[in-house]
């Protein structure tokens, strides 16, 4: 006979379960590939959950958010209005193992959304790697600098200045300044192309670039 626990999973929908475990996945830079090596579970079933097509037993979802670094009832807890508030000074902060960003969480998770947000605290001197996906971005300087690069183009932006492009578009941005930058990140992703998502090899160009005015 099924645990209380495990009723309890099967009784959530299954698509808002799935869909909380590809926010994650994804803001983990994770693949299936490398979220199955993590917890042992298959890559096929571990799609299927993803899809919402299967709901998994109270033991394997542990499995998947100890390899998401979750906590098990972040797939299954149901969002409340108030969650969808953020405090300037108690909003979530976190971050990626071997980056140095500082994430700080603004959306609220919710099945069905499809906007991610966060502030980001850069320090001086990151670079991220070249990077492709299925969706849209906007980002809007809040504190210090940034270089942006978008296909062949290269942007510097300062505070107040904004940029919307497409994530397929290959881009990458950093910090080369002395003074940490804050960015507001405002992202919509496919997730059900989220197969498409890969990082590209960094193309050197000789090409004159666009150079936006740093605001002072």
């Amino acid at each position: 006979m099924p645990t209380k626990a495990t009723q309890s999973i099967a009784q959530k929908p299954t698509d808002a379960l799935g869909g909380r475990m590809r926010t994650q996945r994804h803001r983990l830079s994770m693949t299936l590939q490398q979220l199955s090596a993590a917890s042992g579970v298959s890559v096929g079933y571990l799609s299927q959950v993803e899809r919402g097509n299967a709901t998994p037993t109270l033991g394997t979802l542990t499995q998947i958010a100890q390899a998401l670094e979750v906590e098990t009832d972040y797939f299954v807890r149901t969002p409340r209005a108030v969650d969808s508030l953020t405090r300037g000074g108690a909003r979530p902060k976190f971050a990626v193992a071997g980056s140095s960003i500082e994430y700080e969480q603004i959306g609220a998770e919710r099945s069905g959304h499809e906007l991610t947000s966060y502030v980001m605290n850069v320090p001086p001197g990151y670079a991220s790697e070249v990077v492709t996906h299925v969706g849209e971005e906007i980002i809007y300087i809040l504190e210090g600098q940034i270089s942006q690069m978008v296909g062949e183009r290269e942007y510097l932006m300062g505070v107040g200045d904004s940029l919307h492009y497409l994530g397929t578009t290959p881009h990458c941005w950093s910090n080369k300044s002395d003074v940490q930058a804050r960015i507001l990140w405002v992202g919509r992703m496919q997730y059900d192309k989220s197969d498409e998502i890969g990082q590209v090899e960094a193309v050197q160009t000789d090409n004159v670039r666009e150079m936006l005015p740093l605001r002072r």
